[in-house]
């Protein structure tokens, strides 16, 4: 029995180093969220034995869960690199044909040749629409639109654009050649009841699940959405020295359940030997 318990233990021990490897591997990962881990014990008996001459079976995994702790923000000075300083994500749609709405921390956004703003995996960047004074007019996902650069003021084809301007309300502005300003609509954040629920598709980027609930959209600086900055990112929110740390627990769990099963070995062999 101490050769399966043991066993159980190694196991999680290396599920335990795999997921601080993780963890380290993508310190620099703009966005990312660091894992987590958790673990059980196993115990087994029957109704007519005693729980206090049975001992555990040893450990299973109970789950990797993500930690939505807030990453350290850094300045870019670049206009379409934004953060958030709150709980929301970014909603970005993938290209067709799948189009699939995923949602991000990751805020390194670009403009591809058709002037749609995109994200490091070519998804399409989401606003919501607004009225003259940057309030958003709905929060349904079906209203949202892709963030497109307008290449010139749509009442005056002659004036092209000049600048992009995104305050801490998400809100996109444009600035024309003949000065005339215009909201193109607010960055379209969501916030979810169950943020562990989610189910990470890599790069920095979330999809909603039964177990998180479904998206709550709105534009930022509403409820735990948090704000928006614009000429920054969010880093990883990984403590290097903790993670290590961890990392020297972890080894250390495992090379004690390795010797545990060798010694197990040595006492079975010990008695094989005496009953020849």
């Amino acid at each position: 029995m101490s050769f399966f318990t043991s066993l159980s233990g190694l196991k999680a021990a290396q599920t335990d180093l795999n997921v601080i490897s993780n963890n380290v591997a993508n310190t620099n990962s703009t966005g990312f969220k660091k894992s987590r881990a958790n673990f059980g014990d196993l115990f087994a008996a029957a109704p007519t034995q005693t729980t206090k001459t049975v001992a555990g079976q040893g450990v299973r995994l109970t789950g990797i869960t993500q930690q939505f702790t807030q990453g350290t923000l850094q300045a870019t000075e670049k206009t379409l690199d934004l953060a958030i300083a709150g709980d929301g994500f970014f909603s970005v749609r993938g290209q067709p044909p799948r189009q699939d709405l995923t949602f991000t921390r990751n805020g390194a956004f670009s403009v591809n040749v058709d002037r749609e703003v995109v994200d490091t995996t070519g998804a399409k960047a989401q606003l919501l629409p607004v009225d003259a004074n940057g309030v958003a007019t709905s929060n349904n996902i079906a209203d949202m639109f892709d963030f497109i650069l307008p290449e010139f003021d749509p009442g005056d084809p002659t004036a092209l654009l000049t600048n992009i301007g995104i305050n801490g309300e998400g809100v996109v502005s444009a600035t024309f050649s003949n000065g005339n300003q215009i909201n193109i609509g607010a960055m379209a954040m969501a916030s979810f009841t169950a943020i562990e629920g989610l189910r990470p598709v890599g790069d920095a980027h979330w999809q909603s699940t039964g177990d998180s609930g479904p998206p709550q959209i709105n534009q930022a600086a509403n409820g735990p959405l948090g704000q928006v900055r614009s000429g920054s990112l969010e880093l990883a929110n990984v403590d290097i020295t903790e993670e290590l740390v961890s990392l020297i627990a972890a080894q250390r769990n495992f090379q004690a359940n390795a010797q545990a099963i060798e010694t197990a070995n040595t006492l079975s062999q010990t008695v094989i030997n005496l009953q020849v």
